[in-house]
């Protein structure tokens, strides 16, 4: 048999579901933003994380003991930090979750970029998505000015030559591009679609190589992190992932070889 843990102290709960420190929990139970099944918590109060609902400002804490994955659509205009910076008025993909505590994000994107990101508070896989050294792969369906030739898609796939983007008023240092996947969907108007697979994300380096290549990003969107899709979400909606999906997430699109 199985032995249960026996209730804890609130407190202890919030905080290894990186809430905040202890102290900071009290002060939360104290003002009554924190609930246990529907009742305001008291300070000292006990609760079993695996039975009990905890509940911060209305969201659900994670159970520090389970894994938790949430993949989300975000919009345009919309930020990929936890928390936007004095006097930005732009709303966060982190306080669209309806879920309390730390959550790392795989897959950020520029303000001005849409399609999937992933938050979780997995820390190691976390690591092994976001880090080069591990070779994952990210797809995108972008929508550039113009129409690209055989020559410019050719030296787009194989890599090309960029200044590093430093600090203000400082220059970088000269890095190629890896080589990537690309394939044309479509030529609506004077425009094109591209789905691009890459293995790298240096800062805004679709929309610099584009650019350098004669061709504007008219739309940018993120459909899938490894062979997880970003399917049927609308704009900033969300869903938990399973066990199927964090493996998808891990497994490297075909249409670029290791």
């Amino acid at each position: 048999m199985t032995e249960q843990p026996s209730p804890q102290r609130l407190q202890k709960i919030l905080a290894q579901a990186d809430v905040g420190s202890r102290r900071y929990c009290e002060k939360l139970i104290a003002a009554g933003r924190v609930r246990v099944n529907g009742r305001v918590a008291q300070l000292g109060q006990r609760a079993d994380p695996q039975e009990d609902r905890i509940t911060l400002d209305g969201r659900p804490i994670a159970d520090p003991a389970a894994l938790f994955y949430v993949a989300v659509n975000k919009a345009k205009h919309v930020l990929t930090t936890n928390a936007a910076h004095a006097n930005d008025a732009r709303p966060t993909l982190r306080e669209m979750l309806p879920f309390a505590g730390h959550l790392y994000t795989i897959g950020r994107l520029d303000a001005t970029s849409e399609g999937l990101v992933v938050f979780t508070n997995d820390g190691p896989l976390t690591q092994r998505l976001t880090h080069p050294r591990f070779r994952h792969t990210k797809t995108y369906q972008i929508v550039v000015n113009g129409a690209p030739s055989a020559e410019v898609l050719a030296e787009w796939r194989n890599g090309i030559w960029l200044w590093e983007e430093g600090q203000p008023g400082k220059r970088g240092r000269r890095v190629k591009t890896a080589p990537c996947a690309v394939s044309v969907l479509g030529k609506p108007g004077k425009r094109t679609t591209l789905r691009v697979v890459m293995r790298e994300g240096r800062k805004r380096q679709l929309r610099r190589v584009a650019a350098h290549l004669g061709h504007t990003i008219h739309r940018l969107q993120r459909t899938h992190i490894g062979r997880l899709s970003l399917g049927s979400l609308q704009a900033n909606e969300y869903r938990v992932l399973g066990l199927p999906d964090v493996a998808a997430m891990q497994e490297a699109d075909p249409a670029l070889p290791p």
